[in-house]
């Protein structure tokens, strides 16, 4: 059995609107919520539950997705905490930075996407003649601060705004240095912004860091689980509630994976060179075949990726993979209609194809095909799935 792992589905949920409510806490409301004075008049109750309920229309009957709370959401500390706690992901920035420290030395570098400004202040202890630190957010206010608390004033220059509104003070960067990735790498769709500001500001030569990233695939038994999160929709208290069960089987679950519970070999989906591609390069299609190195079954399609610095004295880098150290990206899982049944060295084939939502491009489509022709089971099918 599959080992039962956290619930963190990842959406606009740890999102908030403007009025301080997340979607997690605005869709767990309930009266109970909602205080107030017993001895108060039910005027008083009634004009508290409609503003409640205002809020709640606010967010859940809006069309908005994660692209309208975007940035607001990258204002909350709790976003830029773990992300700052997450040692593989800082650890290896700053390694990069301070062990290579003749890439940086007297040379102009551009932050995309600064948040707290780690980076930044990393690339001026390393040499750099000045940083300009691009954040979009409300956050890019307590990065002036902590540059200012650092006396890094006259090295680092905090910009708020979009890289793609924003007018540097130079024409041209050395280096562009940011940390862009979202999970199943793609969502948020953060690489155009720093293509675009790679197209716009980078020198012929210049260097982009990271510049290589990596989209794995591999399969995994998650019994348990799919049971307790997915086939539950099948029959609650005796009711059919199977419609919900079709949309959580479409919406990618971010977890963290036990290793112990990959059936197959892992298959590499696409190698992204941040220096050399286009936008549209985020957009593919790629094929796979995942080998079973154990008689088991397979529930799930679980994607990772990795990400190096390949202009560094040696390389370095890091990988979200399941056999790897954990990071707050964690691993994506896509759970299958089918439950596979493998015999060691039997293959599951096929495609996936990933592109931006048309309508929302920080989200992320995947198109899923697949197939099975083994001694006990023969499969074939397509899935969609909507990271959002």
């Amino acid at each position: 059995m599959g080992k039962r792992r956290s619930s963190n589905k990842q959406s606009s949920s740890s999102n908030s609107n403007e009025n301080g409510l997340s979607y997690q806490q605005v869709t767990n409301m309930s009266i109970e919520d909602v205080e107030f004075d017993e001895a108060a008049e039910c005027s008083n109750l009634e004009e508290t539950m409609n503003e409640q309920s205002g809020q709640v229309q606010a967010i859940i009957g809006s069309d908005k997705t994660s692209a309208d709370y975007y940035f607001d959401s990258y204002s909350h500390f709790g976003i830029h905490e773990e992300m700052l706690k997450d040692t593989v992901r800082t650890k290896t920035y700053q390694n990069v930075i301070y062990q290579n420290t003749f890439l940086f030395k007297d040379k102009v570098v551009l932050d995309v996407g600064a948040g707290t400004g780690i980076l930044s202040l990393f690339c001026a202890k390393a040499g750099a003649k000045h940083v300009y630190a691009v954040e979009c957010s409300q956050m890019a206010d307590m990065a002036k601060e902590i540059v200012e608390a650092n006396k890094l004033s006259d090295v680092v220059t905090v910009l708020k705004g979009k890289i793609e509104e924003i007018e540097l003070p130079v024409t041209h960067v050395d280096i562009i240095i940011s940390e862009w990735m979202g999970y199943f790498l793609l969502f948020e769709n953060m690489l155009d912004t720093v293509l675009y500001a790679r197209d716009k500001w980078l020198v012929n030569n210049g260097i982009v860091l990271p510049d290589k990233a990596s989209l794995y695939l591999t399969a995994i038994e998650d019994a348990e689980y799919k049971e307790d999160k997915i086939e539950f929709w099948n029959s609650v208290y005796g009711f059919d509630m199977s419609c919900i069960r079709k949309q959580s089987m479409m919406e990618p679950l971010v977890d963290t994976v036990d290793q112990n519970q990959i059936v197959t070999n892992s298959q590499l989906l696409k190698t992204m060179d941040i220096s050399k591609m286009t936008s549209g390069d985020a957009s593919f299609t790629a094929p796979f075949k995942l080998v079973a190195e154990r008689s088991d079954y397979i529930h799930a399609l679980v994607a990772y990726f990795d990400v190096s610095f390949t202009k560094c004295h040696k390389l370095m880098g890091f990988s979200t993979g399941p056999k790897s150290r954990a990071t707050h990206w964690k691993q994506t899982v896509l759970y299958l209609e089918d439950v596979l049944t493998v015999c060691a060295g039997e293959a599951v084939v096929g495609s996936m194809t990933v592109a931006p939502n048309k309508n929302n491009p920080r989200d992320v489509d995947i198109t899923l095909k697949y197939s099975l022709s083994g001694q006990r089971c023969q499969v074939s099918r397509t899935q969609h799935y909507k990271m959002r």
